[in-house]
C-alpha cells in the first residue's frame, strides 16, 4: 500500500485517475484505453500497458464516484500472472485528499521469482505514478507531449 496527500478537492483526483491522459504525463502508463469509453463504472474495462512491456486488461468491480474503484486482471500479456487487484481510495484529509493505492498481485509457480525480484520496479512505479498524480493535481506538472514511437 501507497499513499500521496494532495492538495486538491477528490473530485481532481478522479478526475485524473479515471482519465486517460494517464499517458501524457507520467512515463509509467504507455497506454490506456476504456472500454466503453469513456468509463463508466461497474463492470467497465480499461487495457492499460506500463513501460511498453506488460499490458493488463482490467475489469472494475468496484466504482464510487469520487472515492474509490476497485478492479482485478482479467488478462495479461506476460504469462505467469495468476491473479492482480489494485484499490484505490481517495480520502479527505486536511488541506486536500490523500489517494491510497493498494496493489495485490499473485504469480504461478514457475514466474514467482520473477514477480518477487520485480518488487523494488513495483513500488518505484507506483512512487512515480503517485508522485504524478499529486503534480499533476497541484497544477505543478502541465501536460507534457510525449514522443510516441
Amino acid at each position: 500500500m501507497h499513499s500521496v496527500d494532495v492538495d486538491a478537492p477528490p473530485a481532481r483526483i478522479w478526475e485524473i485517475i479515471t482519465g486517460d491522459a494517464l499517458v501524457e504525463w507520467t512515463l509509467a502508463f504507455t497506454a490506456l484505453t476504456w472500454h466503453p469509453d469513456p468509463p463508466s463504472g461497474l463492470g467497465a474495462t480499461r487495457e492499460v500497458t506500463l513501460l511498453r512491456l506488460l499490458t493488463v486488461r482490467e475489469r472494475f468491480f468496484r466504482w464510487e464516484e469520487n472515492k474509490r474503484y476497485t478492479f482485478s486482471a482479467v488478462g495479461a500479456s506476460i504469462p505467469g500472472l495468476r491473479r492482480v487487484a489494485e484499490d484505490w481510495v481517495i480520502e479527505p484529509a486536511l488541506g486536500g485528499s490523500r489517494l491510497v493505492w493498494t496493489l495485490a498481485a499473485q504469480a504461478a509457480a514457475p514466474a514467482a521469482p520473477l514477480l518477487w525480484a520485480s518488487r523494488p520496479l513495483v513500488k518505484l512505479i507506483q512512487w512515480h505514478v503517485l508522485r504524478s498524480v499529486r503534480l499533476h493535481a497541484e497544477g505543478r506538472n502541465a501536460l507534457r507531449s510525449r514522443a510516441r514511437s
